[in-house]
């Protein structure tokens, strides 16, 4: 996770926010994969869900940074019925690192609770070997 920050951070140093590239091609793709892990999630395919994400993915949540399996193990017991987004967004700092934000407003229950609501959420994803991977996941809930 260190690396991962240390990495982003020294990403963003390198380009202040006017040299920022935004490319309608990428910004499709991005936010069709962002949609595509949803979905797979919310499906429980396993595969295809971890064929979006890279090997050394993590996510940040409330309770706790997780790896890649424990996203799986997750998916699991997580019951996702229903969720739509809200003002997405894609920048990419690099031509090969694109993050997005949006807001996600879900029906799910996790372990027999109640995580419904709308949470402001990001991504990041890095084109690794020619294929985007998402690398990092982090939701809050909105306030």
């Amino acid at each position: 996770m260190a690396t991962l920050i240390a990495g982003t951070s020294i990403c963003f140093a390198q380009t202040g926010p006017s040299q920022l590239v935004r490319s309608v091609t990428n910004e499709g793709a991005i936010t069709d994969l962002e949609k595509s892990a949803w979905a797979a999630y919310k499906n429980k395919q396993v595969e295809a869900f971890k064929n979006l994400l890279s090997k050394d993915y993590c996510g940040a949540y409330a309770e706790g940074i997780k790896n890649l399996d424990m996203e799986v193990a997750d998916m699991a017991k997580t019951d996702l019925r229903d969720y739509s987004f809200a003002d997405m967004k894609v920048v990419s700092p690099s031509p090969d690192v694109a993050v997005v934000t949006y807001k996600a407003t879900i029906q799910s229950t996790s372990a027999g609770q109640d995580n419904s609501g709308t949470y402001n959420s990001a991504s990041v994803w890095c084109k690794q070997g020619g294929k985007w991977l998402g690398v990092f996941h982090t939701e809050v809930k909105a306030q």
